[in-house]
């Protein structure tokens, strides 16, 4: 069958469409997919992708990355503060009640987990090793922003870092653990938590570099816990690696040492550290390698957990010292005085850590008022208060007045 003229041009135009539509199909970005060579290997960038560079882009256009500096609070005369876990701080359903509370009351500090017990870090940092070794979590997904929006509001920012027990860490890097004697292996206590060896130096240099970033992040102080060998566990099968003449409370003071001159060598960053309640008033390093005058001359202030439930029967001889708070805390605080003291220290460094956690008895705003006045009648009046479960009492709280 023959085409006629007309048909045929009809044909060409047609197929002529046809062409150009391939040619602009595989010349233009019309699905978003672009592929790259790295090498003789292709990679392909996702739409989502090519989406999240495009928003980059229209970001830098519009300055959004271009953040201002982070600012600093200077630490209050008085802080006043309260924990949080970094579950919490990354959940604004549970945040916001806690900025409200110290919004409205007499709080102007907080306090919260960089990097809790487990080892886990709570928000991404931007260093190599820690990127690579996987501990950085999303608990927490803009941390600029709640440092931001708290320091809008005057809130004085506590980072705190859970520093040996860290059963993540001794996983990845067993080396980096504390050992048993009997065969070298992983140590651990009786709830099967191990811990960091404070001697190592690959240990020491991922707390400073932890520190040091998050201080970058808007964090204002750096608190240090867990800055301890264990307590509790088959104790006699530690490999404590000392040296000749070297005493656990010597490894600890050294890491001490270290610490302070790597954290503070650039910016004077604020450092706190929390201790057993009891190192106020024991003679000895209790077999955990702290003691309140080798810590003394190395952090800005020192943190005793005075917590009345942990206090043994019979302390003071009280059957049940929790339900004794102001008399508990009292003699722990004069015995830190006096220890401080002693030596030539500034009891301004004094912070207790005070309870808000049933345990013992029920903590009323009663009872905790009367752990504050406890410090106040020995003219130490910052406090940090501590509640695992992020629960507090406001009513033990003075409401803050304009």
């Amino acid at each position: 069958m023959s085409l006629n003229k007309n048909t045929k041009i009809f044909l060409f135009c047609i197929l002529s469409i046809i062409i150009c539509g391939l040619v602009v199909y595989y010349n233009l970005p019309a699905n978003k997919i672009k592929y790259e060579r790295e090498g003789e290997v292709g990679r392909v960038l996702s739409e989502e992708k090519v989406e999240e560079n495009i928003l980059k882009e229209e970001a830098s256009l519009l300055g959004e990355e271009n953040t201002p500096p982070v600012v600093h609070i200077e630490t209050p005369e008085n802080v006043k503060a309260l924990y949080i876990s970094g579950w919490v701080a990354g959940a604004s359903k549970y945040r916001e009640p806690i900025i409200k509370m110290i919004d409205d009351t007499e709080l102007n500090a907080i306090v919260i987990d960089i990097k809790d017990s487990t080892g886990r870090i709570s928000f991404p940092i931007e260093d190599k090793f820690i990127k690579d070794s996987g501990s950085a979590e999303n608990r927490i997904r803009d941390i600029k922003t709640l440092t931001d929006t708290l320091h809008k509001k005057g809130v004085y920012i506590i980072g705190r870092i859970s520093v040996f027990q860290d059963p993540y860490m001794t996983k990845k890097n067993p080396d980096w653990a504390i050992t048993r004697l009997s065969d070298g292996g992983v140590w651990k206590d009786r709830k099967g938590l191990s811990f960091l060896d404070p001697a190592n130096k690959e240990v020491r240099d991922y707390v400073v570099s932890i520190a040091t970033n998050s201080y970058a992040l808007g964090f204002d102080e750096i608190n240090f816990d867990y800055i301890r060998y264990p307590s509790d566990g088959n104790m006699k099968d530690i490999n404590y690696r000392l040296k000749d003449g070297k005493t656990r409370a010597d490894n600890i003071e050294d890491f001490f040492k270290y610490l302070s001159g790597e954290v503070k060598k650039k910016d004077n960053i604020p450092m706190s550290a929390d201790l057993f309640g009891l190192t106020t008033e024991a003679k000895d390093d209790m077999g955990i390698g702290q003691v309140w005058e080798k810590a003394l001359p190395y952090f800005d202030f020192l943190c005793p957990m005075v917590y009345p439930s942990h206090y043994p029967a019979g302390h003071m001889g009280y059957k049940n010292p929790a339900s004794f708070p102001y008399e508990v805390i009292g003699k722990a605080l004069k015995s830190a005085i006096s220890k401080t003291n002693a030596v030539g220290g500034d009891i301004k460094k004094i912070r207790p850590w005070l309870q808000d956690f049933d345990l013992g008895t029920t903590y009323t705003k009663e009872l905790i008022r009367s752990e504050m006045k406890a410090g106040y009648d020995n003219n130490i009046n910052s406090w940090m208060l501590w509640d695992p479960s992020n629960k507090y009492t406001p009513s033990a709280l003075k409401i803050e007045t304009e």
